[in-house]
């Protein structure tokens, strides 16, 4: 029996988790992602077409959506850090492990790989997109969560990456607001400790020219938040530039950066602040 067959059973509560779209058998990395605000795994779906054939996909869904719906939302962001560690803990049975989260989610798998990295199962590398870097505050960043419902969708529509119908169906807005409320809650009350020390694991920061939310200029901050290779890439759109047709080009570079992370060690710490792609 070799040593990946020896792994003990996975708790049930670690799979059901997650969306799994393509399981391997034997994956070279697997890479978990972490949706945004009031998002689930089905919007990153497109990834399961898009990786190389060795990696196994993780869809994550975190607390109150998708297959995670009995859970109740989490308001506060160390105990969304929690649950999510907990349930990426048992994955980590030898195989590479990549983190990627975009807005919330970038927040969230920061954190998350804090917590997995002082148990000794640091991920591989972490990728945090649309959001801006710990201790830079944007003025004109995600909407106040006491906002009326209807100026908070409008708010929200404006920044993309909602269904077009979702006024047309009354139950669903509503458990969405609630949703949506919780997690940009957990965003508005997360105070990093800046005396913190960075990660000890590559780290990419992706961005848009026109996110309001995390602009260019918050995401070379990034780079402070660990000791080795930090990368950033700025892409042509807004807060959710990557949804829709440019996924497929969002992917190659996303993979790039992965298989970046997994080269060996050079001496030094490298720093790349690629230019808009």
């Amino acid at each position: 029996m070799n040593a990946r067959q020896a792994v003990a059973p996975r708790p049930a509560d670690a799979a059901a988790a997650f969306v799994r779209p393509r399981p391997v058998a034997e994956p070279r990395l697997r890479l978990v992602v972490i949706h945004h605000a009031g998002g689930s795994a089905a919007a990153y779906f497109p990834l399961s077409r898009l990786l190389p054939q060795d990696w196994e996909l993780l869809l994550l869904d975190l607390p109150g959506r998708g297959k995670s719906h009995t859970q109740p939302p989490l308001a506060d962001m160390a105990r969304l850090a929690a649950w999510t560690a907990d349930r990426i803990r048992p994955w980590a049975d030898g195989v590479p492990l990549a983190l990627f989260g975009h807005s919330l989610g970038a927040v969230v798998a920061h954190e998350t790989a804090r917590l997995l990295e002082a148990d000794g199962v640091a991920p591989a590398w972490v990728g945090v997109s649309g959001r801006a870097a710990p201790g830079h505050r944007v003025p004109d960043g995600l909407p106040d969560t006491d906002l009326p419902d209807d100026e908070l969708m409008r708010r929200l529509a404006l920044m993309g990456g909602m269904h077009p119908r979702i006024d047309e169906l009354p139950e669903f807005r509503a458990r969405f607001l609630h949703l949506v409320r919780n997690d940009l809650r957990a965003v508005a009350g997360y105070r990093p400790d800046p005396a913190r020390p960075p990660l000890g694991m590559p780290l990419t920061a992706f961005g848009a020219t026109d996110d309001h939310v995390a602009p260019p200029a918050t995401l070379p901050g990034w780079v402070a938040q660990t000791r080795a290779r930090f990368g950033r890439l700025v892409f042509d759109g807004g807060h959710f530039h990557f949804l829709g047709p440019a996924f497929p080009d969002f992917a190659v570079r996303l993979v790039q950066e992965i298989h970046q992370a997994l080269q060996p060690a050079t001496t030094g710490r490298q720093v790349f602040q690629p230019s808009t792609v």
